[in-house]
């Protein structure tokens, strides 16, 4: 039987009509410039560290609504050790990422097991990181530089997460980013196409013909014009090729495999999946490490765009992993959630930044607007579970 309906169509996809519904005032409300091509790009390359960020925060959220507060301080600490390596002790730029990721593998080990083995709750362990991390990475920084930052890291560090692909003259349009662009719509029809012939073919139900077409049309839409929008500003951004990678690999682990399944089944309920053969206690361990690698790449993400380590890099970082996790559905009580409500969450929360910035509304403002948007994404997110159980 199939379930499709307008209504239900509506009620799932209601933050991305936000999100759209949002931009159009920005735009509106900027006479235009928030959709100007160097606009464009600078909400992709500031908000990189949410997306990157948020997948890990998503993954700790799937195994019963936990977090990590640590991120920030823990980004800023990250910053300051490749700076000291990379600049300061002249290490070639290879081991350098080796040393960086190293020290993200073993942080993430020691917190995995303290949280998964000895049962310290997820915010005290990480609490302990976001007060350790600042002060080592501001000590760090103080005792190697007068000015409490690094700055002048060698080229061959910054351009693996700065830049753009195929650069051409601002305002000439890029060929290569139309042409993948191009690629990347003809794929989003075919994986949606393909994706209803194959649930048919099964026997599950799917949505209707015509509702594939128009959700392929808007979507090959968005492709289109994002991609005319970075031609016309020089190319793709080199930040936004990590995000598309990190966004596909683990928006396939959640909804294709199995160690996604179990992280879905250990939030939703713990002792279920402990007594199907699900190792909760590993599960819970890989969250954290993975948590921990993530956020060395935003951390070198973070340092490669500001051409610096600093004593203040990271604030509040952990804040905006949540918010993009809340906003785009993800459950505060775990086993249930999507990369892609993460990707609608963030973009969200970096097009009110963007949008008030630009508007010249002050940053407390700012600030209560992100606040609101938060309680009504988890207001809703409550009066529709409730809905859905009297139905």
């Amino acid at each position: 039987m199939n379930s499709f309906s307008i209504g239900n169509v509506l009620k799932k996809n209601v933050m991305t009509i936000a999100l759209f519904a949002i931009y159009v005032f920005f735009i509106i409300g900027t006479g235009g410039n928030m959709f100007t091509p160097s606009n464009v790009t600078s909400l992709i390359e500031q908000n990189a560290y949410v997306y990157i960020l948020g997948v890990g925060m998503l993954m700790c959220m799937l195994t019963g609504g936990n977090i990590d507060l640590s991120v920030g301080s823990f980004v800023c600490f990250m910053g300051a050790v490749a700076g000291v390596f990379s600049v300061i002790k002249y290490v070639g730029t290879p081991l350098t990422l080796f040393i960086v990721i190293g020290v993200g593998l073993v942080y993430g080990a020691v917190l995995g097991f303290l949280i998964a083995y000895l049962k310290i709750p997820p915010w005290i362990a990480t609490l302990a990181g976001y007060l350790a991390f600042r002060g080592l990475g501001t000590q760090i920084l103080i005792t190697v530089s007068e000015t409490s930052a690094i700055s002048n890291f060698p080229e061959s560090f910054t351009r693996l997460f700065t830049g753009k692909i195929f650069e051409s003259p601002w305002g000439e349009l890029n060929i290569p980013c139309v042409v993948i662009g191009a690629i990347a719509a003809a794929a989003i029809v075919y994986i949606n196409l393909a994706g209803r012939a194959r649930r048919i073919k099964k026997g599950y139900s799917a949505d209707p013909m015509w509702f594939v077409i128009v959700k392929s049309v808007l979507e090959v839409a968005v492709i289109l014009v994002l991609t005319f929008k970075l031609a016309y500003d020089g190319g793709i951004p080199v930040v936004l090729l990590w995000i598309i990678a990190v966004l596909v690999i683990y928006g396939i682990i959640t909804e294709k495999t199995t160690i996604g399944r179990h992280f879905m089944t250990v939030g939703g309920n713990a002792e279920t999946a402990r007594l199907s053969g699900i190792n909760n206690k590993l599960i819970m361990f890989a969250a954290y490490l993975n948590m921990s690698v993530l956020t060395v790449l935003a951390a070198l993400i973070v340092t490669t765009r500001f051409g610096s380590a600093n004593a203040f890099a990271g604030q509040n970082f952990e804040m905006d992993a949540i918010a993009a996790c809340i906003v785009g559905g993800v459950s505060a009580y775990g086993g249930a959630g999507t990369v892609m409500g993460m990707v609608i969450g963030a973009t969200l929360i970096g097009v009110i930044n963007q949008g008030m910035s630009l508007m010249t509304i002050d940053q407390d403002w700012i600030k209560i607007a992100k606040g609101a948007v938060l309680l009504i994404a988890v207001v809703f997110d409550i009066l529709s579970k409730k809905g859905n159980k009297r139905q």
